[in-house]
């Protein structure tokens, strides 16, 4: 008989999921089918990484807010970054559930904490999708103007960004494509996820072979020509290239091995990442003057300006091929973070419905596809990226701190991966993501607060009622006693479960 992954509490808001400890399928109703192996979730986690980051947000900020020394930005993202992938590879190989954040809240600090989060990331998840969207629109139109192609200036970007600009229709119609593509089902759209960032890394590398060979010095200085405020500044926004391996490990229902896969897929991909960012971050300010970077399609017009107009091109293509990998991989973690909500009980189990053929959530996806697009063809880029950095790193604030929690409240439980430094690393993510929070800007600040206020509404008013949790608990009530069993799942219709689940911890903790 094992104690290990009690659920905690039983009612109230705070009332919490067991923690299995044991193998990636615990019994929980799903749908899903386990089609990814490690490749192919390292994969995703690199889509969703890099692609933005490099190709729209590294000109963006070395251009208006950290100057040469947005490698530097990078840098100090990359540190915050890392301390939360630690925390998140830990969570991934102990709770291989759908969900990420989400579900690695709801087992360790409640209901309410869980809530939060994940209606925090549905808005996140969904803008970055907008965001990155509006990057690839950049090089798309500066592909077709090279081209000898214009566009009524109409379609070319969102109120406010151009001269007559109404409407990014491109960016919005992409949006609307990829959630067509993840509806044609997992193994397919993962088979192309894969073969496009091959493709985006292979354009990344030309970038950095070929940039080298045209780097001057004297661009790198001054270097910090904005000082080491606009560096800071700077990190807050580039913090949106840094992470998207949690969007990654919303997949854990359907990969392979998750115990073992997922912690690894989320190191790798983001170490392979980094070593990329600061690379092309060295070319692209080494190539052209700061204040000359053309933050709408940086890399393009820096190869332009020394010469190489045909490579620009070529780099034009391989960006809209590759950013659309980071579209994927987020709308897949949107899908996955409602789909677990639902399935929960939190939002309406009509979304955890998944479609008969092709195995995935189809309604939440193309809700998602839906939202992200009008936000993409009406959303200037600058706004929209940093919406999406504050949930996440405060994303990153709770589930740094929930791994702390754990690793004290039930040392016991089974661990593929033990996060390092314990608990000094998540310490310092905590910090760092703490203060990268508070350079935002404060209409990023309303605007979240206003998101927020509206889903303790929603908890207040649906989930809080409609919780699976709440109503086995609610089953229990009049029980008596307690009764130890082996770890396992709530189950919707097992009354006993989050009771027998609760005294087990308890038990074996004392």
């Amino acid at each position: 008989m094992t104690t290990a992954g009690r659920a905690g509490p039983s009612t109230g808001i705070f009332r919490r999921q067991p923690i299995t400890g044991g193998g990636p399928d615990d019994g929980r109703p799903s749908g899903l089918k386990r089609t990814l192996g490690l490749w192919q979730l390292t994969a995703i986690g690199l889509g969703a990484i890099i692609g933005a980051g490099i190709f729209s947000l590294a000109g963006t900020v070395a251009k208006g807010t950290a100057g040469p020394a947005v490698s530097l930005s990078f840098i100090i993202a990359g540190v915050a970054s890392a301390t939360a992938a630690l925390a998140y590879a830990e969570f991934a190989g102990m709770i291989p559930r759908a969900g990420s954040a989400y579900t690695y809240s709801y087992a360790v600090l409640g209901e309410v904490v869980a809530w939060l989060i994940g209606w925090d990331l549905l808005l996140e998840y969904t803008a970055i999708v907008a965001v990155v969207a509006i990057g690839i629109s950049g090089y798309f139109s500066f592909l077709l103007q090279g081209l000898g192609i214009d566009l009524p200036a109409w379609m070319l970007g969102a109120p406010g960004t151009g001269s007559g600009h109404r409407v990014d229709l491109f960016a919005a119609l992409l949006c609307l494509l990829i959630a067509w593509l993840l509806n044609r089902g997992m193994r397919t759209s993962a088979r192309i996820e894969t073969v496009l960032v091959f493709v985006k890394i292979a354009i990344v590398l030309a970038v950095i072979v070929v940039g080298a060979f045209h780097v001057n010095s004297g661009n790198l200085s001054p270097f910090l020509p904005y000082g080491f405020g606009g560096v800071v500044t700077g990190a807050a926004t580039v913090f949106f290239a840094v992470f998207g391996y949690d969007a990654m490990s919303t997949a854990a229902e359907e990969s392979k091995d998750a115990q073992r896969n997922l912690p690894r897929a989320i190191l790798l991909s983001l170490a392979i990442a980094m070593v990329l960012y600061l690379l092309a971050c060295g070319v692209l300010t080494g190539m052209q003057p700061f204040d000359r970077i053309d933050p709408e399609s940086a890399f393009s017009s820096a190869f332009a300006a020394v010469g190489l107009p045909g490579f620009a091109d070529v780099i034009a293509v391989g960006a809209i091929v590759g950013i659309l990998t980071v579209l994927f991989s987020f709308m897949l973690g949107a899908s996955r973070v409602w789909f677990a909500i639902s399935r929960d009980g939190l939002l309406p189990g009509w979304f955890a419905k998944v479609h008969p053929r092709t195995e995935v959530p189809h309604r939440p996806t193309w809700i998602v596809g839906a939202v992200s697009a009008v936000m993409a063809g009406f959303m200037p880029i600058a706004e929209a990226a940093e919406l999406t950095n504050i949930g996440i790193l405060l994303a990153f604030v709770v589930v740094s701190a929930a791994v702390i929690v754990l690793r004290y409240r039930s040392p016991q439980l089974p661990r593929s991966f033990r996060c390092p430094g314990m608990p000094v690393l998540p310490l310092v993510g905590i910090a760092f993501s703490l203060w990268l929070v508070f350079q935002l800007q404060p209409t990023t600040w309303l605007r979240f607060l206003v998101w927020f206020l509206l889903g303790l509404a929603v908890y207040g008013l649906y989930g809080y009622r409609n919780s699976l949790l709440g109503r086995t608990a609610g089953a229990d009530a009049g029980a008596a006693g307690t009764v130890p069993v082996e770890a396992g799942p709530v189950e919707a219709d097992g009354p006993g479960a989050s009771r027998a689940a609760e005294a087990g911890e308890q038990g074996g903790e004392r």
